[in-house]
């Protein structure tokens, strides 16, 4: 019987189906039994801390079973949705855990979205359910739920972590342990989901337009969690930091919390990667590994050199994804933090690539790395779909048993990002070595055409951190009538320091760039915008700089 949510969902042909289980890729189990093998391996091991709350794999396991009955119980039955705002903590852990016994599918939403991300997504998804804390940093997020279930009449459910208003669920009565949980985990299995089926909703990225719906199976996620773990090195002595919001592919499963747990390893929650509180976790617990996105990674090692702390003595891999990491930032990891860097460059729809930790610093400092399966498909090709050579930047394209075929939903955006046979565009325009890994150029909408000449703007702000003054360097195009765009460059400095146009020309000069990459215009700013997702917000950038050529009286185009 088909469920709901596939009807929304392109499922992979029967043929590459049955050669991804023939040889081994999938593995027709749900995601909650990894989770359950690893409580009968490990009963007594450390598996989630979060503060002062220290889950043993067996409490995680009963937790988990007696909230995916609970959730049943509450109404919601297999194939519905339930969004899922939570911050860094063991109830977003826990509650997702619940959702994949039960069949009940998370949609992975951000604590920083708000009504209007959060309204369209409710109602793309058709959600039941959502799960919010109470109030975070002065915003009631309970009130803002409540409101949500206003205007969508379908959602009826609302679980709140904190303190819950008499109409609505408090969360962690949800997720309550109980005394004898055998009977719930021999019902839970005797209705486990189809490994086939959806296991949970991520959001795709970008800065353009409402997120779409990523549809991820438990098998293939499995797979996903599995293939990431190996070149990170991951063991059950493995202690896993996340800081990054957890609802992310990439703190999430890459391999993130869902890996940890998968080996039996032990995983540390925060919901913020500030270094005093991180650096001070790290020491606390023995962490071995962590995953930043360059301004965090920078963040950390700007801090380190200013306070000189002996509290990273454990950390032996940091892994920085989630936009290209300069080239100058990346030396610095080792040197100063003491770990092996693993630069990691994927996407939610699938694919995902690391550095090994055993590659020369030249390949971990200066690439992305490679995919992580042998059944990644990648091309690189240029504007007409025709393959390009290795050395020649071009739009990536990516198919294999982790990658989905399609957007939720979303016909039209299928159309755009997927090929008839199935290969999935990303946007990104890479450029592949001979030895097979990946140097990122930035986005197809992050190159500059001046005149002509294409200029990768995460090249030219790779470059631009060589001066030391710079703390955050975005390179953007700006319109122009003769040439089309011209470059234009955002930095922020440190306190009391200045880095002037004439500073950045002349290293670009020295280093020898060519000319028509060299920035043409500087705006020096106390802070570049953001993304939800920590990424500097270029489409903010480029209105910013089209508003100062109007208010300048500069006919652009």
């Amino acid at each position: 019987m088909t469920s709901h949510t596939s009807e929304g969902t392109i499922a992979w042909p029967a043929d590459l189906a049955a050669e991804f289980r023939a040889k081994g890729y999938w593995e027709d189990r749900p995601l909650g039994a990894y989770i359950l093998d690893t409580a009968d391996r490990l009963p007594e091991k450390t598996a989630v801390v979060d503060g002062d709350l220290r889950l043993t794999y067996a409490e995680l396991a009963n937790r988990m079973d007696a909230a995916a009955e609970r959730l049943l119980q509450l109404g919601l039955k297999p194939d519905d949705r339930i969004m899922v705002q939570l911050p860094n903590g063991w109830q977003f852990t826990v509650l997702t855990l619940a959702c994949f016994r039960a069949g009940i599918i998370p949609v992975m939403a951000l604590p920083a979205h708000r009504q209007y991300e959060l309204s369209f997504l409710t109602e793309l998804s058709e959600a039941r359910a959502i799960a919010v804390p109470d109030v975070i940093k002065d915003f009631d997020h309970q009130a803002m739920a409540e409101e949500l279930a206003v205007s969508i009449p379908a959602l009826e459910i609302i679980l709140v972590s904190g303190t819950a208003k008499p109409l609505n669920v408090r969360l962690e009565e949800i997720l309550a342990p109980v005394k004898d949980v055998s009977a719930a985990r021999a019902r839970l299995d005797a209705t486990a989901p189809s490994p086939d089926s959806p296991a949970l909703f991520l959001l795709s990225g970008g800065t353009t337009g409402l997120p779409k719906l990523i549809t991820r199976t438990h098998n293939d996620y499995a797979y996903n969690i599995k293939a990431c773990s190996i070149p990170t090195g991951v063991t059950e002595d493995t202690v896993y930091l996340g800081t990054l919001p957890a609802s992310h592919n990439f703190p999430l499963a890459c391999p993130g919390i869902l890996g940890i747990l998968f080996a039996g390893g032990r995983t540390i929650m925060l919901p913020s990667p500030e270094p005093r509180k991180a650096f001070a976790a790290i020491e606390r617990e023995g962490v071995t590994l962590s995953t930043a996105v360059p301004a965090v990674a920078q963040r950390w090692i700007e801090y380190q050199q200013e306070a000189g702390t002996s509290q990273l003595a454990t950390l032996e891999v940091l892994q920085v994804g989630g936009s290209r990491l300069p080239d100058e930032i990346a030396r610095k990891v080792k040197p100063v933090l003491g770990a092996t860097l693993q630069q990691v460059f994927g996407m939610a729809e699938g694919l995902i690539n690391t550095t090994r930790l055993d590659d020369p610093e030249d390949v971990i400092c200066t690439t992305q790395g490679r995919p992580v399966s042998e059944a990644d498909e990648v091309r690189i090709v240029d504007e007409f779909g025709e393959d390009l050579p290795d050395g020649v930047p071009g739009s990536i394209l990516t198919r294999g048993p982790y990658t989905p075929r399609g957007y939720y939903r979303a016909p039209e955006a299928n159309a755009r990002a997927f090929t008839p046979d199935g290969w999935y565009a990303s946007g990104d325009i890479v450029e592949r070595r001979p030895d097979g890994n990946l140097i990122v150029q930035g986005r197809d909408k992050d190159m500059i055409n001046r005149g002509g000449e294409k200029i990768s703007a995460e090249e030219i702000e790779s470059l631009v951190y060589r001066i030391e003054d710079v703390t955050m360097a975005a390179a953007i195009a700006m319109p122009d009538q003769v040439l089309g765009e011209r470059l234009c460059l955002y930095i922020t400095v440190k306190p009391g320091r200045e880095v002037t146009l004439e500073q950045i020309q002349d290293l670009l000069r020295r280093t020898g760039v060519a000319a028509f990459k060299i920035p043409e215009h500087l705006v020096v700013v106390d802070e570049l915008p953001t993304t939800k997702v920590g990424k500097i917000n270029k489409k903010d950038l480029r209105a910013d700089i089209a508003e100062r050529l109007a208010a300048a009286g500069v006919h652009a185009k």
